[in-house]
């Protein structure tokens, strides 16, 4: 099949397209005809259009691909109509979606009936019956004679029923839909960001070509109120599962019961379990309909559907994957392996776009991370103890050896959580095989450990036991109380040490284990046991050698050499296509200067070692006083860390500082509780647009300080008023005290100094200072060290230019930003910056310099706006 021709015009544009755009499209289209396998990096600064242009160029493609397949016959490419969206945050643990209810269907083929029979007469010996334990049992375990058959049935859990006998006649004449080849793939990080896309794709004509389904996670689309009522994150998670769990149950208990001839205690049973937004497989077929009658959707349109009709919008949007033109979903659902699966994911010959991609490789590796703490290792050793103790005489030898050996594992992962001979290092890193070795327990199958977690339904039947337990002793019902953090949820620790034990089964050399043992005088709490994912090329290789493109997007991708080092070091820098463009914004709106010098002529250091100076936050404090007065609307001044925001403000509180820039601007800073940032935001969006209405009183905007890394530098868009000034002060270097970036830093080396015989792990280290790090190891290593601040620093400043009609000034106040790389050790900041900034950055010499380029800068875009 001959490839689609080049394109210049993309009709399905909205507007007349600027010329970094049509570019931008142009590239794009083509990068996606040079497939099979094309890899392609596409950088265009906020605020250019980026998102819109990704849509047109991408699903054009996608068009005239099946118009060429099918022989030039239009209708045959986008025979669907259109269909749900929505979007959904990295929040949903992988292992939540392995739990995919299917409906049933009219006959089912697995062997439910005879397993209550098998274990009933050991349940009835052991008096579980009667103390309403039965459910705590599990099924016989044999890995060695089940496995394929266990493995098969683990794929995709079957739950769902309580519907009526003619719903379950309905359900043997459906068929699963065909699956739309080739499709495209759109992932972003956040629910924003994925809100954002679906309304950019609403401005265009594929919104009613193409079906589009958005996958989100369960607490932005579930609606049962008892479970949304739940708040948290996991624990909503872990109740749907429960229903899911219990649903299945109940039908094994219905079977179990009519054996005996009691048929009302089966019905009674099979009613009151599962979640009643998925009893009816009619109801999901109808939200599946009306969906894709409607267009693009928004997440909360398609929850509001799923409200009117009675029926899951979490698991409805799910099944509509396989017959979906274009499927948006989170970062997790798309990268890791095992979300594919069991989403039912298959990437072959579709197009992958990842937006946001300026720290892939970071993302790619934390979401293999694992940690579980000495608190959570010690409740989980009680429960297992517990449950072994209750039903060690009616489980099965396979349920046995496999529970002993879990508890064999808790205790030796203890052990090494309270042992510290050597009281000056309570943390150390070391690879896998050390560890396991260290421990004694490199003789254990890991492998058949963690397939038995899976298979089994162990985790719930403990966790549900442990529960059971804890609230007969206390006397109430106080559950509530007792997952009030996700940390203390039974099912949650549970979860943290298979997650653990599945981290174990990496190659060597991927990832490294972080032990923190207890500090001397210190909490138990503090210590912790945690995997390290190092190595990304080997998961992003399983999306590049599937799907028949790659599109990575972002404002700011450079340095270019890093990216492909760590994601794809087997291409040459020739085999990568590069698209980077400029600002569609004026040189004359924007502002950035490099601030060296504070009003009283001290020189601006916000170096580590410097930063704390009483007279250092006192300079900085002389010159917001100054900037406030300047700067219409609202300012946004970022801060490294919240220890920093908190030191600076509290200092200012107490000299006056905060009263002074009070006069003129009301004053917010960023919440560290992700939830209470809307609220905040809210505020200062109000307190700027109250003053632009009330243009006479003396207060004239808004400064929010925020954080370096934080919700609001990431995802805020500070468009117009909202960001007429952003500072930034000092380099947001990360800590050199974090082993882990450390270890990152050592292995990226790696890549480049194969033969620098001390720049190699050893299979153990203890904790090394890390500038000592920095120093010894190699450019690359140093240059990712860099590289970490300045993306930090590119995503934040970039935050106030959204449109070609913005303007806005960005100030970066340290005199390390006027550095030469010449003068100093590491290479210039300034070098680092996006080159829409970078070739506008002017060096203010002193203070006076700096005022008198934000007076005249401001008054010029007033008069031309």
């Amino acid at each position: 099949m001959p490839p689609p021709s080049p394109r210049r015009d993309f009709p399905a544009f909205p507007f007349a397209p600027y010329q970094i755009q049509s570019e931008f499209m142009s590239f794009l289209y083509a990068a996606l005809s040079s497939g099979p396998r094309a890899l392609a990096l596409l950088e265009s600064p906020t605020g250019t259009g980026k998102t819109l242009s990704i849509i047109c160029s991408a699903l054009q493609w996608l068009l005239d691909h099946r118009d060429a397949a099918a022989g030039g016959h239009p209708g045959r490419a986008g025979g669907s109509t259109a269909a749900a969206s929505g979007g959904g945050e990295d929040e949903e643990p992988d292992w939540m979606r392995d739990f995919t209810p299917l409906l049933p269907k009219k006959e089912s083929t697995k062997k439910t009936k005879p397993r209550p029979a098998r274990r009933q007469e050991p349940r009835k010996a052991a008096g579980a019956e009667d103390d309403g334990e039965d459910e705590f049992l599990l099924d016989e375990y044999e890995s060695d004679d089940e496995e394929g058959t266990r493995r098969q049935a683990g794929k995709r859990a079957h739950c769902g029923g309580g519907g009526s006998s003619s719903e379950s006649e309905d359900d043997g004449d459906e068929e699963e839909e065909e699956e739309v080849t080739p499709k495209v793939f759109f992932t972003s990080r956040t629910h924003s960001q994925l809100s954002q896309f679906v309304g950019e794709l609403k401005k265009t004509e594929f919104s009613g070509k193409l079906r589009t389904v958005c996958l989100g996670s369960r607490k932005n689309l579930c609606i049962n109120k008892d479970v949304q009522k739940l708040g948290s994150v996991n624990r909503i998670n872990e109740r749907c599962l429960e229903l899911l769990t219990n649903k299945r149950s109940s039908k094994i208990k219905a079977c179990a019961n009519q054996v005996e001839g009691d048929n009302r205690k089966g019905s009674r049973a099979k009613t009151s379990c599962g979640c009643p937004m998925l009893a009816k497989r009619s109801l999901q077929k109808q939200f599946r309909s009306e969906v894709s009658d409607h267009g693009a959707l928004d997440i909360e349109d398609l929850a509001q559907i799923g409200k009117k009709i009675g029926t899951c919008p979490y698991y409805g949007a799910r099944d509509m994957v396989r017959s979906a033109d274009l499927v948006v979903l989170p970062y997790q659902s798309l990268l890791l392996k095992s979300a594919r699966e069991s989403l039912g994911i298959n990437l072959k010959n579709s197009v992958v776009i990842i937006d946001e991609a300026h720290n892939l490789a970071d993302s790619l590796t934390s979401m293999y991370n694992s940690k579980i703490t000495s608190s959570q290792l010690r409740a989980v050793l009680s429960h297992l103890e517990a449950y072994l103790d209750r039903f060690q005489n009616v489980l099965g030898a396979g349920n046995r050896r496999y529970i002993q050996t879990l508890t064999v594992l808790t205790r030796s992962f203890l052990r090494v959580l309270t042992r510290n001979e050597d009281c000056s290092s309570t943390v150390t890193s070391m690879t896998i095989n050390k560890f396991l070795f260290s421990l004694d327990i490199d003789n254990i199958n890991i492998v058949k450990l963690c397939q038995y977690l899976k298979e089994s339904n162990i985790i719930h039947k403990v966790s549900g036991y442990a529960n059971k337990l804890f609230v007969t002793q206390d006397g109430v019902n106080d559950l509530n109380h007792l997952q009030q953090h996700d940390e203390g949820s039974s099912i949650a620790r549970f979860q943290a040490l298979a997650n653990f034990l599945r981290s174990l089964l990496n190659c060597n050399d991927d990832g490294r284990i972080i032990v923190a043992r207890q500090k001397p005088g210190g909490q138990p709490e503090d210590a912790y046991i945690k995997f390290v994912m190092l190595c990304a090329e080997k998961t992003f290789s399983e999306v590049t050698e599937d799907a028949h493109a790659v599109i990575m997007a972002g404002g700011t991708l450079q340095p270019i050499e890093e990216t492909r080092l760590r994601l794809f070091p087997s291409l040459l820098p020739s085999d990568i296509k590069f698209f980077s463009c400029n600002h569609i914004v004026p040189t004359e709106s924007i502002l950035p200067i490099a601030v060296t010098r504070g009003p009283s002529g001290m020189t601006f250091d916000f170096s580590y070692g410097s930063r704390s100076s009483p007279t250092m936050i006192e300079e900085l404090g002389r010159f917001l006083c100054n900037i406030v007065a300047i700067v219409p609307e609202g300012i946004v001044m970022f801060f490294a860390s919240y220890e920093y925001i908190k030191q600076v403000y509290d200092a200012w509180t107490a000299s006056g500082t905060i009263s002074k820039i009070s006069k003129k601007k009301y004053v917010f800073r960023e919440p560290r509780n992700s939830v209470d940032v809307e609220v905040i935001l809210n505020k200062y969006k109000g307190a700027i647009q109250s003053c632009s209405k009330n243009s006479g009183d003396a207060v004239n905007g808004a400064l929010l300080l925020a954080v370096v890394g934080g919700k609001i530098s990431e995802g805020i868009n500070f468009s117009d008023g909202m960001g007429r000034c952003v500072l930034m002060v000092g380099l947001p270097y990360p800590s050199p005290d974090d082993m882990e970036l450390m270890e990152t830093i050592k292995h990226i080396g790696n890549y480049t100094s194969r033969d620098d015989k001390s720049f190699i792990s050893n299979d153990e280290c203890k904790l090394e200072p890390g500038f000592g790090i920095l120093r010894k190891c190699n450019r690359s290593g140093q240059e990712y060290y860099e590289n970490l601040c300045m993306k930090a620093v590119n995503q934040s400043i970039g935050r106030a230019i959204r449109h070609v009609n913005d303007y806005a000034a960005m100030l970066l106040v340290d005199s390390r930003y006027s550095h030469t790389s010449s003068s100093r050790s590491f290479s210039c900041p300034a070098e680092k910056l996006p080159q829409w900034i970078k070739t506008r950055l002017t060096c203010g010499q002193n203070y006076g310099e700096v005022h008198r380029l934000l007076l005249q800068f401001f008054k010029l875009n007033k008069q031309i706006r």
